[in-house]
């Protein structure tokens, strides 16, 4: 078996129609399909949600549940709010820094841009707190084939040492793509 695409990706939200009603406004994503249940058809809990579905283009749906029985949302103390996110990719810088200044011109505070060298990309976060980012690729075919020349020597240290092995270090450290 080999996975075909994501079918959808799912998180919980604080308000259905108000995250409906952002990712509309600052991301373009249509609003697709709303299911409502008072009972989780997987498990049979009496649970009711509801279950709201986004086109996030080339058939990639995002989706969120809204519970109003359970406690208010929270997050995994023991993560940094950094690392749990979800990037998105657009076309272009232009379409990058102009979902930016939609954000800002509403009060919405957004991270970047910043420069990863293979990628450009900002972040922010929705009504209900999820950490978002917008992507735009810039690497090379050059870059990305010495990225994938040292993924397994780079996987491989990581394991043993727990520290971070610096094939790829010009990433990030300013000096940017090493000459062939």
């Amino acid at each position: 078996m080999k996975i075909k695409k994501f079918h959808h990706v799912a998180y919980r939200c604080i308000n259905a129609k108000e995250t409906v009603e952002w990712y509309g406004k600052y991301l373009n994503m249509d609003f697709i399909l709303a299911i409502a249940e008072d009972e989780v058809p997987s498990t049979k809990d009496p649970d009711p949600y509801m279950h709201i579905f986004l086109d996030a283009g080339n058939g990639n749906i995002l989706a969120f549940f809204e519970l109003p029985s359970k406690p208010p949302m929270d997050r995994d103390r023991n993560t940094p709010t950094w690392t749990q996110h979800l990037a998105m990719e657009v076309g272009s810088m232009e379409e990058m820094m102009e979902a930016k200044a939609r954000m800002e011109a509403d009060g919405i505070e957004v991270l970047g841009p910043t420069d990863h060298t293979i990628f450009k990309s900002i972040y922010f976060r929705d009504p209900s707190g999820h950490r978002l980012e917008l992507a735009v690729n810039t690497g090379t075919p050059a870059m990305m084939k010495q990225l994938d020349d040292v993924k397994w020597d780079m996987i491989n240290e990581w394991d043993r040492t727990k520290k971070a092995p610096k094939h790829a270090a010009w990433m990030h450290d300013g000096k940017g793509f090493p000459a062939a």
